[in-house]
């Protein structure tokens, strides 16, 4: 595998896909050019509108919070959470060493982007309230503008449309950070 800097990791596009995976389960599966794969399995806050981890994934990215989970996965990192995704091709030696030096960086990136994980989780709480109609006055708590509230909320109703809509077994691929559909 080619070596990549953290710099042009996070130039390049990563891409999500969320897939279902059972009645109330669902797995994320990380693929980054130049870096493993990674992924997540069983991911957890299984939701039918919004799985929590795609909720985290527009809010980051309307947010730029290039130093939360997904910033975190884009410059690398597995964000304290992912795993290694194992091709069978791959020597057990490789794969020994892919997953030393992904938990490696992931403990520097995660330690560099506590507090804007806490602030991704604090934001993605007061998002999920707003899109479902449940808050009131939580923007001004976090300093999130109306404009961004109403974006954020726009990206949530156009990314729940299409995974309400997936069947076990079928997944849904989103770019990070402009959140296209793939």
């Amino acid at each position: 595998m080619p070596v990549v800097s953290a710099k042009q990791h996070q130039k390049q596009q990563m891409t999500l896909v969320f897939r279902r995976t059972g009645q109330r389960r669902y797995a994320v599966e990380v693929r980054r050019p130049g870096l493993p794969d990674l992924e997540i399995n069983p991911a957890p806050g299984y939701d039918p509108l919004m799985p929590h981890d795609l909720m985290h994934l527009v809010v980051e990215a309307r947010l730029g919070l290039t130093r939360a989970i997904y910033g975190q996965l884009a410059a690398g990192g597995n964000a304290g959470t992912f795993r290694l995704s194992v091709d069978r091709d791959q020597s057990s030696r490789q794969i020994t060493r892919a997953r030393k030096r992904v938990t490696a960086r992931g403990k520097n990136l995660l330690k560099d982007g506590r507090d804007e994980c806490a602030q991704s989780e604090r934001a993605t709480y007061l998002c999920l309230q707003e899109w479902r109609g449940q808050s009131a006055g939580a923007t001004e708590l976090l300093s999130i503008s109306q404009s961004k509230m109403e974006e954020i909320c726009e990206h949530l109703d156009q990314l729940s449309s299409h995974w309400s809509n997936l069947e076990i077994g079928q997944s849904m691929a989103v770019a990070w950070p402009d959140l296209n559909i793939l």
